[in-house]
């Protein structure tokens, strides 16, 4: 057991026998009489035992049965407080096991399973120590000759804080390995897994193991250029030769740019405190990757630019990191904390940014090697669900991490600041504001000396320990261009030609925020979407009947849509436009370029997307009440407003009807939609209806642009023949209904016909 179970004492009985049943010489009134205050006494007591069990068995949580009404602050969010620690007065953990072992060198597992081949080859490697962790599902008998093993009952024994956190079933345990080596003797730590095979069996021919060395201090590394203090986060695959891979834990938004470095900066060795090594084989990438680059049972096989030249990370601009393949120096220790409140998929990636950003306080850096391990693909299941604290925070997270700062005068301290405000935000939660406590007297009580803070100016983060780069510093490298997979294809040709459309369709759509309505189940394709899009605009807000905090997904009606939209523009006061989509409508955006954007677009000129109904006669009633809703509305409007809808509705008789499918506003309109939104108020007019009446209040139709009105548009067709219905030469197609991830693929493969770049993004 990994905790000993604790006796719990067994309440007291009271024995009331002995106060009812005492002999008396007594008539029953006169003994009532005599025992009066005991038998109210006495059944009071009954009472509230009875009213206590009661409320206990009917209380959600049993230690809080004594609030008599729990339920009324159940919605009050409890604050999260923020521990106080000396941290000058942390006694020391004694090291009861292997207590004369030290090493150096160690290389951290967790297993679950008996020992693979990768692990008898990790245990052989010369100067390396092979800690391996145990927990709830490793077989009781786990055993390698040459490697230590830490099973549950000896981590339990270990006197560490960060054991009463962690879950049983997990390899987050890996955090008491990190603790162990650092107590042993460890300089260097090889954070690794039980896959993975280290390319000719040494990691000293791959990473730097020795940053005092003079020729490693005064080795020049290539750096990202930092000119460019909007970009926060790389994708180091394409460095690497793989432009169309990603690394799990890049925000969504950011697998489209997929160019390579026009030049890069310099900075000196001897400060990569944290080193992440590239994986050939199956390298680290998320379920969006592998489920839609993966050919049925065939497993993935992507090699890496194994010449290709290290690459360092400046100040202000990050990486995902791993758990699997990352090598982390004695000044990075405090970096191996593994979050315990988000999903196990997630915990590394989130470690990944944390740490980095810490790291420029100390004034280290991030250096991704070439590949150091190859990895196999067993064609295991990725689970998406897991991967949903990164997939919808990671974007938000890198701007929080870059923008933090901390007026604190010691490192631990904050660590300590910082995880407690990331709690705030929701990106983990209280539980590893608590676990960061325990996790940094840990390594103080194991002896670790936390590293001195550097004075750098944060508000200009992007200096290279070279100084500023002129035209004579900058470093070319042009990566190589190596054969990947999409969608079982290989890829064999140059694709400058569709690079190139894609940065076009960016520069021209890069500040336009697309709007999407989805009616049909969010779990399986709102990321889809937003990775779909998120390539080519600014952003994809995603609405639905219902919201999904964890997919970032919002909570609007579809009858009443347009009253949200407001909340949207003042979200994006920036943006040079809004495209409201719905999910059953697919947008070739490479179609609408000739458009102008800052004119209205909509589907006004696409038969059967708009109509005209009566609002007399027979089954006119619905129409009748929503035109007297519009009729209220209009007179209302202010003057301009008011004559560009009596001009462009000559008909009183008849109510206009547009489905809203798509339908563009730009900057200058925003003012007048709003304003229209507002007088509408508590109407319930419908967005089929209040959509048109809008359009031809903020201006006259023959100025909307009729980009979409080539659109394809057959609403009878059935879900059994929408790639009949499809042409990449429209702007537009309706409709085309998308529900899970094989018919995402299918629409990917249709698309590709006009975004060829598609087919390596999907």
């Amino acid at each position: 057991m990994l905790v000993q179970d604790r006796s719990i004492p067994k309440p007291h009985k009271l024995n009331l026998n002995n106060h009812l049943l005492q002999p008396k010489a007594l008539i029953f009134s006169k003994w009532v009489s005599f025992n009066l205050f005991k038998i109210a006494t006495i059944s009071l007591l009954g009472f509230t035992i009875a009213a206590l069990f009661f409320l206990y068995n009917n209380n959600d949580s049993p230690t809080t049965f004594l609030c008599f009404n729990p339920k009324s602050h159940s919605n009050i969010p409890k604050p999260i407080s923020l521990s106080t620690i000396n941290f000058n007065s942390i006694p020391p953990i004694s090291g009861k096991s292997f207590s004369s072992f030290t090493s150096d060198r160690w290389i951290v597992v967790s297993v679950s399973d008996p020992p693979s081949d990768s692990l008898r080859k990790l245990v052989r490697m010369k100067g390396w120590q092979l800690l391996a962790i145990g927990n709830s599902r490793a077989p009781l008998d786990w055993s390698l000759k040459g490697a230590i093993y830490l099973s549950m009952e000896d981590q339990a024994k270990l006197e560490f804080r960060v054991v009463e956190y962690l879950p049983y079933e997990s390899h987050l345990r890996k955090s008491v390995g990190y603790l162990f080596a650092i107590q042993h003797g460890a300089k260097v730590i090889f954070d690794a897994d039980d896959r993975g095979n280290v390319v000719d069996n040494d990691l000293g021919k791959h990473f730097d193991l020795k940053l005092s060395k003079a020729s490693v201090m005064q080795e020049r590394i290539l750096q990202y250029s930092n000119e460019d203090t909007n970009r926060t986060v790389v994708n180091p695959y394409i460095h690497f030769g793989q432009r169309s891979v990603w690394p799990r834990g890049l925000p969504l938004e950011n697998v489209g740019d997929i160019g390579h470095e026009e030049f890069y900066g310099e900075v000196f060795g001897g400060m990569q405190y944290i080193q992440q090594g590239i994986s050939n084989g199956l390298p680290d990438v998320d379920s969006v990757f592998y489920l839609t680059r993966r050919s049925g049972s065939e497993a993935l096989d992507i090699k890496f630019d194994e010449h290709a030249p290290k690459v360092a990370l400046p100040q202000g601009m990050m990486v995902p990191l791993n758990s699997f393949n990352t090598l982390f120096h004695s000044n990075a220790f405090w970096g191996l904390m593994l979050p315990v409140s988000v999903s196990t998929m997630a915990s590394d990636i989130l470690r990944g940014y944390w740490a980095q950003r810490l790291l420029w306080e100390i004034g280290g850096h991030v250096v991704v090697y070439p590949p150091t391990v190859h990895r196999n693909d067993n064609v295991e299941a990725y689970p998406v669900t897991e991967e949903k604290d990164f997939h919808v925070n990671a974007g938000r997270l890198i701007k929080f991490l870059v923008s933090w700062r901390s007026q604190k005068v010691k490192l631990f301290d904050k660590i300590l600041e910082l995880s407690f405000l990331m709690a705030n935000e929701g990106f983990w939660n209280e539980k590893d504001v608590k676990f960061t406590a325990a996790w940094l007297e840990d390594l103080l009580g194991v002896g670790y000396v936390q590293p001195r803070l550097k004075a750098i100016k944060l508000d200009q983060l992007r200096p290279t320990a070279i100084g500023h780069a002129t035209h004579a510093d900058r470093k070319e490298f042009v990566p190589q261009k190596l054969p990947s997979v999409h969608l079982a294809v290989k890829e064999s040709d140059t694709v400058n030609y569709e690079i190139g459309n894609l940065i076009r369709w960016r520069k021209y759509f890069g500040n336009v925020v697309v709007i999407m309505f989805i009616g049909g189940p969010v779990e399986r394709t709102a990321l889809e979407w937003k990775l779909l899009y998120g390539r080519v605009f600014k952003t994809v807000v995603i609405l639905c009947d219902s919201a999904k905090a964890d997919l970032a997904v919002e909570q609007a009606t579809l009858d009443q849509v347009y009253k949200y939209l407001p909340k949207i523009f003042d979200r994006f006061a920036n943006a040079e436009g809004f495209l409201f989509l719905r999910d059953n409508t697919i947008l070739n955006y490479w179609n609408l370029l000739q458009a102008d954007k800052t004119k209205l677009w909509i589907t006004d000129k696409v038969p059967q997307s708009w109509s005209t109904f009566s609002i007399e006669g027979k089954g006119s009633q619905w129409f009748s009440k929503q035109a007297d809703m519009v009729k209220k509305v209009v007179s209302n409007m202010p003057v301009h407003l008011q004559v560009n809808y009596k001009e462009s509705n000559t008909s009183k008789q008849s109510l206009m009807i547009c489905n809203a499918e798509v339908f563009y506003i730009p900057r200058q309109f925003v003012g007048d939609f709003v304003d229209l939104v507002g007088l509408v108020g508590k109407f319930g007019i419908h967005t089929k209806v209040a959509v048109p009446m809008f359009f031809m209040a903020m201006d006259l139709p023959y100025n909307y642009d009729s980009v979409l009105s080539t659109m394809i548009y057959r609403p009878e067709a059935s879900s059994s023949n929408y790639s009949n219905i499809y042409s990449a030469q429209v702007p537009a197609v309706y409709p085309w209904t998308v529900s899970s991830e094989s018919e995402f693929i299918e629409l990917i493969r249709s698309m590709a016909t006009g975004d060829p770049l598609l087919m390596e993004l999907f």
